[in-house]
């Protein structure tokens, strides 16, 4: 009745995983569907790609556990790996492959082995999570003597989405040598890299973000990197006020009117997952016409200018979708499409096109 809701679109998610496998050429391509798939629902997102990719990556255990439970048969990468040795132990159960990235995960499965597919993650620049190459080529050797080699060598780009990238040339020479020495294959490609350096794609690609029809980058669109809306947020107009010259709009008054103006009201606010952070200005699109966030965002509302448009109670707002990018909202915001994904609540209503 509220009329707030996230639309998901399936065909936009197998469009942007097929333009990930023509992107990946040879390499084998791992979608990241962690984090509740990007806000678009786990199992939603890896059985709408299952024909599209080679695998499945996800960041924690119970992901893979609950894909695995739901009769997911791919290859699963559990990026953080295993944190004890009842989760090694539920890997190895589950036959899924887990990311060694710290001293103590090495010192771990030495103390209980298991058989389990390892990814050696290597520390080429990031400073997050990894191993030095030195600490990477003894884990490996100890490793295998214990009978558990790794399989691959896994890495991560810091600036692959930057316009001016002065790091991942290096990030890759380190990573590619620590391969190469332990005759693995690696993975590296994020989706910045995936869609920017064919020369990184190496083995494996590890596309996320453009999976969900948003760029990495902040000079290039995601329609221009051939991907496609799959997650479109909106909600209805509840109320249409008339404000004056000199009054103002919302908490703290932090707008003010400086001729008449018609003001909308609209049910959507930081309580279903609009960021609370979103300044006056942001874009928002009534009836497919853009206008523009004013005052501060509420719990439940947000407020919007709708002065000369033809709108009425009832009417749509789409925050972010076809009309509006959603790439635009968030930089309005200081952050990310990936936040904005993440961040909607299980109030909007779903519906699946």
């Amino acid at each position: 009745m509220r009329g707030t809701r996230v639309e998901i679109r399936l065909a936009a998610l197998r469009n942007n995983a097929l333009r990930a496998a023509e992107l990946a050429g040879d390499a084998q391509v791992f979608a990241m569907v962690k984090a509740n798939g990007y806000g678009h629902g786990l199992l939603l997102a890896a059985e709408t790609m299952l024909d599209s990719v080679s695998g499945l990556g996800v960041a924690v255990l119970d992901e893979a556990r609950t894909l695995r439970e739901h009769g997911i048969a791919l290859p699963i990468l559990v990026a953080e790996g295993f944190f004890d040795a009842e989760e090694l132990e539920a890997a190895a159960r589950l036959s899924l492959e887990v990311v060694v990235h710290s001293l103590w995960q090495v010192e771990l499965l030495l103390a209980n082995p298991c058989p389990v597919r390892i990814w050696l993650k290597v520390n080429a620049g990031m400073n997050r999570l990894g191993l030095r190459p030195n600490e990477a080529l003894s884990a490996a050797a100890r490793l295998s003597q214990a009978g558990n080699a790794p399989v691959g060598v896994m890495s991560h780009f810091a600036c692959a989405d930057m316009d001016e990238d002065i790091h991942s040339e290096k990030q890759l020479l380190l990573a590619r040598s620590v391969a190469e020495q332990l005759q693995l294959p690696l993975s590296a490609s994020n989706s910045a890299a995936l869609l920017r350096y064919p020369r990184a794609h190496a083995q494996r690609v590890r596309p996320g973000i453009m999976l969900y029809g948003s760029s990495p980058f902040n000079w290039q669109t995601a329609a221009e990197l051939g991907l496609q809306v799959s997650h479109r947020f909106s909600a209805r107009l509840i109320a249409i006020n008339a404000v004056e010259a000199g009054e103002s709009v919302g908490y703290g008054a932090t707008w003010t009117a400086s001729d008449p103006r018609q003001i909308g009201v609209v049910a959507v606010g930081y309580g279903d997952g609009y960021p609370r952070h979103a300044p006056s200005g942001t874009p928002v699109a009534v009836n497919g016409v853009v206008t523009t966030l004013v005052g501060r965002v509420s719990m439940d509302m947000i407020t919007i200018d709708v002065t000369g448009l033809s709108a009425s109670v009832g009417d749509e707002v789409e925050l972010w979708g076809d009309v509006v990018d959603v790439d635009d909202v968030a930089r309005a915001c200081g952050t990310i499409s990936y936040e904005l994904f993440c961040q909607i609540t299980q109030r909007p209503e779903r519906t699946i096109v």
